[in-house]
């Protein structure tokens, strides 16, 4: 009997140890299992912060995710994973053929660097007197630098191509840009470089003569020109038609798309907020929305006096207009192109664009006859083009008949093919550049 007694207590005290054991496990090292893995939106909040960039900019005022198209981001998420392993396999690697250096001395190299090569820059603040940045596309491995310390001959160039963005807009700024110009040619005398490109924002009439004598077809060093606006020199061999892009010097952001972007209703049918030239187009287009009352359905903030800057204030009521309205209105200026159509797009507002000739010598080339706007309607811009702004009232009353959901659409349309645009440049770009200067090399 006390035997039995004995063994029975032994089995107890066993088996409080063994459940002691069991939960101690459980508390100490239970919590260290990995959790589920999430959904598709739980691992982009997550990734969120390290994707973070200055200047960009979520549309929307809650932390709402981006994912406007629920039916492709599955296989979004696997491209972006694909081409992740493949850009990091040529980081590891080293197989990149071609290093190419990026000197941005023009508003317009910010829009290449961080719109179009979606690249970041080192530091953030936009008012560093140094930037850079690097990014690998196809074979090529770039590097950017920018900021108001890059001065011809105080920075060490330790690469053999260049690709030199310069603003030819006006008599000053053309001053300025020979004097880099003639710091790169130089460089080519005494061998530091072998292969020169220019991004050149160049005149609104097109007059750009002064670059002439540097092209390498005029016996210069410039092999490679990609130029803004509908220059007729345009031929796609040596000289290349570049996007005005939007207004990187006005500190407009690159921005992200948001659920609310896509799919909220916007109280306002267009927008315009600019400046009103007299005895232009721009006067008539007021006219216009007056006569019949619909400057009351859209954002109208005419102004008489163009501001070459902004402040926080008009960039944040800029911004919500686009965002606001489902179209945006575009009258010529001084060229029929202009940072509004673009600024559009990044937000989903329909541009409605004055499908006009401005004076001046831009105009068809020998491979392009669809003047103005030829980069923009050849990479098929989904936008309402119009002759004359009388034919407005039609386009506001349609309008006011679309329901939500065909409005989701286009929206959807107008963001993709924005970044399928987009996305084309860099790729084409990299290719002119890869094919131009590695052939030459091999000369």
């Amino acid at each position: 009997m006390r035997l039995t007694r004995k063994r029975l207590c032994s089995f107890l005290i066993a088996l409080y140890c063994l459940f002691s054991l069991y939960a101690a496990y459980h508390v100490f090292f239970g919590r260290r299992r990995q959790a589920p893995a999430g959904s598709p939106r739980g691992l982009r909040k997550g990734a969120a912060p390290a994707r973070e960039r200055h200047g960009r900019e979520q549309s929307t005022l809650g932390s709402e995710e981006w994912n406007p198209w629920e039916g492709d981001e599955k296989n979004e998420q696997q491209h972006r994973f694909k081409t992740s392993l493949q850009i990091l396999n040529k980081s590891t690697k080293g197989k990149t053929d071609l290093n190419v250096q990026i000197w941005g001395k023009a508003a317009i190299g910010l829009y290449l660097w961080e719109h179009i090569f979606e690249g970041l820059l080192d530091p953030n603040d936009v008012t560093a007197q140094w930037r850079e940045g690097k990014s690998i596309v196809g074979r090529t491995q770039y590097s950017f630098i920018t900021g108001p310390a890059v001065i011809p001959g105080y920075f060490s160039v330790d690469v053999n191509n260049l690709v030199l963005i310069l603003n030819g807009r006006e008599k000053a700024k053309i001053f300025y840009a020979t004097q880099w110009l003639l710091y790169a040619q130089n460089l080519v005398q005494i061998q530091k470089l072998q292969h020169l490109a220019v991004v050149l924002l160049g005149n609104e009439h097109c007059n750009n003569e002064w670059i002439n004598p540097f092209l390498k077809r005029n016996g210069g060093f410039v092999e490679l020109l990609f130029i803004t606006y509908d220059s007729p020199w345009i031929n796609d061999v040596d000289v290349f038609q570049w996007p005005l892009g939007v207004a990187t010097y006005r500190n407009f952001p690159v921005v992200e798309a948001s659920w609310s972007m896509l799919h909220d209703q916007r109280p306002y049918l267009c927008n315009f907020l600019g400046t009103i030239y007299e005895n232009s187009s721009r006067q008539a287009l007021m006219n216009i929305l007056k006569k019949d009352g619909n400057d009351k359905l859209c954002w109208v903030s005419p102004r008489e006096q163009w501001q070459p800057q902004e402040t926080n204030e008009s960039l944040k009521n800029y911004q919500d207009a686009l965002l606001q309205s489902d179209l945006t209105l575009c009258p010529v200026g001084v060229n029929t192109e202009c940072y509004r159509i673009y600024e559009a797009c990044s937000y989903g507002s329909i541009p409605v664009v004055e499908d006009v000739m401005t004076a001046g010598s831009c105009g068809n080339t020998s491979v392009h006859h669809s003047a103005p706007l030829q980069l923009l309607k050849s990479m098929g811009a989904p936008f309402i083009f119009i002759k004359n702004w009388k034919e407005l009232p039609a386009v506001l009353e349609k309008e006011k008949t679309i329901i939500l959901q065909e409005k989701i659409e286009r929206r959807k349309m107008l963001l993709q093919w924005y970044q399928h645009f987009k996305t084309e440049l860099k790729m084409k770009f990299t290719n002119i550049l890869e094919s131009s200067f590695l052939m030459n090399s091999k000369i």
